[in-house]
């Protein structure tokens, strides 16, 4: 029997964070409204964006009629996010901070939080997504592991960001919306009445919180100093430009390098050596990879244990992109299933290492790893070697996916 009570409802200060709340206090819980402040520094033209979403958090939970608390987990954010990704970026690698962010914050301390200063039964949350326990956690069971599954609209589903959340959070949290259409919602705001239509007008937050409308490159400059380096062609070895730093730059971005006709694409980045390597055309083979490792695998409801080393299902790495079919391999000598090889069915432009690769089984999110090598860091490591032995770039670049190490404490 579902002896939930109390729910706190992390409160954004958007229109699926106060639909979410809405049809919690609609069903009868004793709703909690809380918005998360994970960063407060203001952009350069002083403003902090933070601010205004609080106060539209504290507006939307005093017209729903449900008490309003706002915590503060800069630290947290900080030590869990922020540095990990300047560190990543050091080292040539390309992280996800909304993965972290609810793996490490909204799904860890905001459930901490939850229990010890509001005793709540649950927490909730406005992401597109589904479990085996439902939207209310109507269907909870200690006997069984929750699932996590796509939310039903397919533009909005926000699985990818929730793949690294652990089994203890995901089986006592709800998802209010996570049968409805982003549209639907918003009509829904529109139909609560003159107050509540502001929130379905609201423009969305995209990109990294902490970043804003600021260019990532300004950004990055203001903590990682730059450090010059040169964009080498992946075919000739040859110097075709300068740039700022390889934590400017991800793979598959265009690099703008003047007095270059033809566009050319981030293939691969040495942070020891700060060159970058780059490919021409968006077509190059060097971009492409069909094959690439996963590390530190988390499997969200339990590993795997399919009837041969292997398993059939489908992969995606960035939240855009469709999902695409695949063949995940295992290592006999891995029972918990840590470290996969993946092949894919059709080639992938830019698969990034650092990124995670998130896997489907049909509509259920079964978890996802960090992408290391791949077929492309490959392909390059057997071009550099065909090099004459005198060129200048054959000794430098060493291929292979680099380790993390502790950022400077000049960032």
């Amino acid at each position: 029997m579902n002896q939930i009570k109390r729910v706190v409802c992390g409160i954004s200060g958007g229109v699926d964070s106060c639909i979410s709340a809405y049809k919690l206090k609609h069903r009868g819980f004793d709703v909690v409204g809380v918005f998360m402040r994970n960063w407060d520094l203001t952009d350069e033209t002083g403003h902090c964006q933070a601010d205004k979403d609080c106060e539209d958090a504290a507006e939307i939970c005093r017209k729903i009629g449900i008490p309003f608390h706002e915590v503060n987990f800069v630290k947290e954010y900080w030590t869990h996010v922020f540095t990990p990704l300047l560190e990543d970026y050091q080292n040539g690698l390309t992280p996800n901070p909304d993965i972290l962010c609810n793996r490490h914050v909204k799904f860890s301390s905001f459930l901490q939080y939850a229990r010890e200063k509001h005793n709540a039964d649950a927490i909730a949350t406005g992401h597109y997504a589904r479990t085996s326990f439902g939207p209310f956690l109507e269907r909870s069971s200690p006997e069984k592991n929750c699932l996590l599954f796509k939310g039903v609209d397919p533009l909005k589903d926000q699985t990818l960001f929730l793949s690294q959340i652990s089994q203890e959070a995901l089986r006592c949290t709800m998802f209010p919306i996570g049968e409805m259409h982003k549209r639907v919602v918003k009509t829904t705001a529109r139909q609560l009445g003159s107050e509540f239509k502001q929130y379905a007008h609201k423009k969305e937050s995209m990109g990294i919180c902490f970043i804003g409308p600021r260019k990532f490159s300004n950004f990055m400059r203001e903590y990682c100093p730059p450090q010059r380096g040169r964009f080498i062609d992946v075919d000739t070895g040859k110097v075709v430009g300068q740039h700022e730093g390889v934590q400017m730059y991800t793979l598959g971005q265009r690099s703008l390098i003047s007095g270059v006709g033809a566009p050319y694409f981030v293939a691969q980045k040495y942070p020891k050596t700060q060159d970058i390597v780059v490919a021409l055309g968006h077509d190059h083979p060097a971009m492409y990879s069909s094959t690439f490792e996963v590390d530190e695998m988390h499997w969200i409801s339990g590993t795997p244990v399919p009837p041969r080393d292997e398993m059939e299902l489908d992969f995606r790495f960035q939240h855009a992109h469709p999902v695409v079919p695949c063949r995940v391999r295992f290592d006999p000598e891995d029972p918990q299933k840590k470290r996969l090889t993946v092949v894919l069915t059709v080639k992938q432009f830019a698969v990034t290492p650092g990124q995670y690769a998130v896997f489907y089984d049909g509509d259920q999110c079964l978890g996802s790893g960090r992408i290391g090598a791949t077929e492309a860091t490959k392909f390059i490591s057997g071009i550099v070697s065909g090099l004459p032995d005198e060129s200048p770039v054959k000794d430098r670049l060493r291929i292979k996916v680099p380790e993390r190490r502790a950022v400077t404490a000049s960032c």
